[in-house]
C-alpha cells in the first residue's frame, strides 16, 4: 500500500480495496495491456460489517492461457459479501458467490489466432469420425489452415483445407449463424458450402468433407473449457460488429483468484 497520498476514510477504504482487487485479477490473465477495477462502497462502515455496493472491472488485450486473446473484457455485480477480516490481510474471499453482468469482445485477427492454439489443434487433428474417415479409407482426418471471416447478423465464412489418400490440399469453405447453446457453447448453424473457386469435379468430395468439419468445430467451442479461476462466464447473446464478435452474458464468480 506504499506511494498513497494521505486520503479521508472513504478514499481509502476504496484504494485499499481496489489494490486488492486489481492484484487478484491480473492474476488471471496471461497478458494484460489495461485493467481498471472499480469497487463502490459508501458508506465506508459498510466495508467493515462485509458489504460492498458494486464490483466492476474493465480490461483490454486480456490474454487467457497464454493463446486466446479478448479485445475487451467487462464484468460488474450488484451487492457483494465478503469477509471483511481477509481484506485486512490483504485478500478478497465472498462469503457467498455472486453474479455479474458480463461483456467480451473478440477480433477477428485474435480468433483467427486462436485457431493455431495448442487446445484448438488438438481437436483439429486425428478426427476420427465415421462420416469422415468414410472418405479417408478409415484414416483419421487433420484440419488445417482454418480461416475466419466474421460478416454482418451473425454470419461467418469459414475454409480450411484437409489431406485424403486420394487428395492432397482439399479446399472447404462453408458460411454459417452464430448460434448459442445452453449459454455456453458456439454453434454455427445452418452451415451452406461455397463451391466459389473449387473445380467442379472436387466439389462434391469438399462438400461432404466441409460439412463434417462443420460438424467438428460445433463440438469445440464450449466456454466450460476457457473458464477463469473463479469465474463462471455464461452466454445470452452474441453479435458481430464488424471484425468485432461481442459476447453479452454474466458472469458467475464463486471466489476471487489468490496471489501467488
Amino acid at each position: 500500500m506504499t506511494g498513497f497520498k494521505p486520503a479521508g476514510a472513504n478514499d481509502f477504504s476504496d484504494r485499499m480495496i481496489n489494490s486488492v482487487a486489481t492484484q487478484s485479477i491480473r492474476h488471471l490473465f496471461s497478458k494484460c495491456d489495461w485493467l481498471d477495477v472499480s469497487v463502490r462502497c459508501s458508506p465506508p462502515s459498510k466495508l467493515l460489517q462485509g458489504t460492498i455496493d458494486s464490483f466492476r472491472m474493465e480490461g483490454r488485450g486480456l490474454v487467457i492461457r497464454k493463446q486466446f486473446e479478448t479485445a475487451e473484457m467487462m464484468f460488474e455485480t450488484d451487492a457483494v459479501a465478503i469477509d471483511a477480516a481477509a481484506l485486512l490481510g490483504g485478500k478478497i474471499r465472498l462469503r457467498q458467490p455472486t453474479q455479474a453482468i458480463a461483456q467480451v469482445v473478440l477480433t477477428e485477427a485474435a480468433i483467427n489466432q486462436a485457431f493455431e492454439a495448442d487446445l484448438v489443434q488438438q481437436r483439429l487433428k486425428n478426427v476420427d469420425q465415421p462420416e469422415l474417415t468414410r472418405l479417408s479409407g478409415g484414416e483419421p482426418v487433420s484440419f488445417r489452415d482454418v480461416t475466419f471471416e466474421l460478416q454482418p447478423q451473425q454470419q461467418v465464412a469459414i475454409s480450411a483445407r484437409t489431406d485424403l489418400p486420394n487428395r492432397k490440399d482439399l479446399p472447404l469453405q462453408f458460411t454459417a449463424t452464430l448460434q448459442v447453446e445452453k449459454r455456453r457453447r458456439i454453434l454455427f448453424g445452418n452451415p451452406q458450402f461455397q463451391p466459389e473457386g473449387i473445380p467442379e469435379a472436387l466439389q462434391s468430395l469438399s462438400k461432404t468433407m466441409t460439412l463434417g468439419f462443420a460438424g467438428v468445430l460445433n463440438q469445440m467451442v464450449d466456454l466450460e473449457r476457457f473458464n477463469l479461476d473463479g469465474v463462471m462466464l455464461r452466454i445470452n447473446r452474441l453479435e458481430t460488429q464488424g471484425k468485432q464478435l461481442v459476447f453479452s452474458g454474466y458472469a458467475q464468480i464463486d471466489h476471487f483468484p489468490g496471489i501467488p
